[in-house]
């Protein structure tokens, strides 16, 4: 590996963090109050170019990349104001991981993350005295599709207060490497695959580590029977593939579109949940069912400026719908504003076509005759024909917002119909579709006896009396 580090091949210690991207923090569904670690070994060392085997018999080889910090001089007993001081330097990470064996490690990640290669460093690295520790991004490619990216601008612990808080108990000494944290969007690679994680500078200055490069292989040399063997379960197959333990499955996404808004809205209401309902929007396919995860995407108002430096180029808006995954729903953050687009027929039609199973935004819609002659639903405050630019700067993903005044955050499944949009948190999913089932039911039952020319007192609700007859009904059918 290019260095500037003597012994960064094998450093004496090699740190690492759980969470520290809110992005992260937000599809995990926990936002730590401390940071917590773990170590690696410095046997899992692997430069740029080196292939990692996937060890045979395993499926889940999930990577995520980030930054990681080289220490340059020893630090014990050091504040937070003053740790940055101790870095001499900063390289790109993968930090790689079997999920396949999370199970035997109990926390430890010794045997998940601890295997030969499994921490690739490099190429280079950048000196700590010409780059701003709170302006460098991260950026991970998966085969030349780019599926991680942040910066370091809102961290959860900056990186002097890391430093301070490992001087407390530990002394950092030179070559030592922490690993920093990954932000949205890790997920699992497979043999044949290529993952690249680069660091560089938000300032356009040019400061890059270079792409680190790893080509996954297939391994040959299966696990023995005499330790932990390889063992998945649903959680973490949907925690290695960025599903923060929620699956929505097929069986799952029927039962929510086979009933309506309404009446999810009924059964969140009977859990308290009272603002969950995306206010303002409007269907170009009312006769569609929406469901599917939700992906965000927040603008801000319009600045001169902020325009400048990040409304051109590959922005957040482009990224965003470059990510989408077959059945994510694109959730935009627009504050309501109307008086420009936020979405038009060429970023609807590239959401149709990576499988998206729908588009919401509280602001306006260009082109909306074009939109709304695709097929995926788009959800929308009105249709304007000004562009972007006119009020918004496309800003950041990934993160909670805020649309159409309820909360969404990356994950929440959404349910739309002609009645509206409705933000369900993952966790009540099941218990919602199935209660909701039974009100339909419920309901079917008490048209028909309506229909029939029964009164609705004691009907509707359904008294004791009527309970006894629904019962009755429904065993009949």
């Amino acid at each position: 590996m290019t260095s500037t580090v003597p012994g960064l091949s094998r450093p004496g210690k090699i740190i690492a963090l759980h969470l520290n991207y809110p992005s992260r923090a937000a599809q995990r569904g926990r936002t730590p109050a401390q940071p917590s670690y773990f170590l690696k070994p410095p046997t899992s060392v692997a430069a740029s170019g080196d292939p990692l085997p996937r060890p045979a018999g395993t499926e889940l080889l999930g990577f995520e990349g980030e930054i990681a910090l080289v220490i340059g001089e020893p630090a014990r007993h050091v504040t937070p104001e003053n740790g940055w001081s101790f870095v001499s330097g900063v390289t790109a990470a993968n930090d790689f991981g079997l999920y396949d064996l999370r199970y035997a490690d109990k926390g430890a990640n010794l045997r998940s993350k601890g295997g030969d290669g499994f921490t690739p460093l490099g190429p280079a690295v950048l000196p700590a005295g010409s780059v701003d520790p709170a302006a460098l991004r991260v950026r991970t490619w998966v085969n030349g599709e780019l599926v991680q990216e942040d910066t370091t601008a809102d961290l959860l612990f900056d990186f002097g207060r890391l430093v301070a808080d490992l001087s407390q108990l530990i002394t950092l000494e030179p070559g030592d490497v922490i690993l920093t944290g990954t932000p949205a969007g890790a997920s699992v690679v497979e043999p044949g695959d290529v993952v690249e994680v680069e660091v560089d500078t938000v300032d356009g200055n040019g400061h890059s580590t270079g792409r680190l490069v790893t080509p996954i292989t297939e391994g040959t040399v299966h696990f023995g029977s005499f330790g932990a063997r390889p063992r998945i379960d649903a959680r973490q197959r949907a925690e290695a593939y960025g599903e923060a333990g929620f699956v929505l499955t097929e069986e799952l996404k029927a039962k929510l579109a086979s009933v309506g808004t309404a009446t999810l809205s009924a059964q969140l209401r009977k859990r308290g949940y009272n603002e969950v309902s995306i206010d303002g929007v409007t269907s170009t396919r009312p006769g569609t069912k929406l469901i599917g995860r939700a992906k965000t995407l927040r603008y801000i108002p319009f600045r001169e400026d902020l325009f400048r430096a990040h409304g051109g180029g590959y922005n957040a808006q482009k990224r965003a719908f470059d990510a989408l995954e077959p059945g994510d729903v694109l959730v935009m953050e627009a504050r309501g504003e109307t008086g420009t687009g936020t979405v038009g027929d060429i970023l609807a039609l590239r959401a149709q076509v990576r499988g998206a199973a729908g588009i919401v935004t509280d602001g306006g819609v260009r082109d909306v005759d074009a939109v709304a002659a695709l097929d995926i639903p788009t959800y929308h405050s009105g249709a304007h024909p000004a562009v972007l630019g006119r009020r918004h700067v496309p800003w950041d993903t990934d993160i909670t917002i805020a649309c159409g005044g309820a909360s969404v955050q990356p994950g929440d499944v959404i349910a739309g119909d002609a009645d509206g949009v409705l933000v369900i948190p993952p966790h009540l999913a099941d218990e919602i579709a199935d209660a909701a089932i039974e009100q339909e039911r419920q309901e079917a039952f008490i048209a028909e006896q309506v229909a029939e020319g029964e009164g609705v007192e004691g009907l509707y609700p359904m008294n004791a009396e009527w309970q006894g007859r629904y019962a009755a009904w429904l065993a009949k059918r």
